[in-house]
């Protein structure tokens, strides 16, 4: 559907062009929608962030997301957690760890300076694509506690329900594909490489030098 994550960029700075001459902060998602989340505030002519937020995931299954925790250590849980019968001490111990984790990201991404402030602007949440909501979700909850003028979530693909969360929680969310069946959010691009820690960093620090 798409040939890799910058098409998708392009194509959701196209859907998000009136948000252009107001100077938006974009906030990518870590680690592959920072690629895309460059592409828009570029071509918005925004500024770029991250938007720290890591999944939860269940007990021997890494990659299954029970929730998603933010930088400030707030847990949004998925309702799978009731399902597998997770119990308040390993939610903590699984929070306690990927908070670390983000604590360490943000050090090593923006070691002389903290988050931009995102109080009373247009803040767009960039996700290369959605498969339950609770990451993106965790994401925008954190930033509404910011206080941002207008809270906007963009995605490349999300199956219709992740969408619905996801307006739950953000004044417009804009998503160019929303198949059915979803299989996995990798299924929907050609080419849907793994990102560096090292590859955000350098766009971070580059950013608004040249177009990524």
């Amino acid at each position: 559907m798409f040939r890799d994550r910058e098409e998708a960029a392009r194509q959701l700075a196209a859907k998000l062009a009136k948000y252009c001459g107001a100077r938006p902060l974009v906030l990518g998602i870590p680690r592959g929608a920072v690629v895309m989340a460059a592409i828009i505030a570029n071509r918005l002519d925004g500024d770029l962030d991250v938007a720290l937020v890591r999944k939860l995931g269940a007990p021997g299954q890494p990659e299954l997301a029970v929730g998603a925790v933010d930088e400030t250590g707030r847990v949004t849980l998925d309702g799978s957690a009731d399902e597998l019968g997770l119990d308040e001490a390993y939610l903590e111990r699984e929070r306690d760890r990927q908070a670390a984790a983000l604590r360490a990201r943000r050090t090593r991404y923006t070691p002389a300076r903290a988050s931009v402030d995102p109080a009373g602007r247009t803040v767009i949440v960039v996700d290369d694509g959605i498969a339950t909501g609770a990451t993106l979700a965790a994401a925008l909850r954190l930033v509404r506690s910011r206080g941002p003028a207008r809270l906007v979530a963009a995605a490349a693909v999300a199956p219709p329900p992740a969408v619905a969360r996801i307006e739950r929680e953000a004044d417009e969310v804009v998503v160019l594909a929303t198949p059915e069946p979803f299989t996995a959010v990798g299924a929907f691009f050609d080419d849907f490489r793994q990102v560096s820690d090292d590859e955000v960093v350098e766009l971070l620090e580059r950013f608004g030098s040249e177009e990524p």
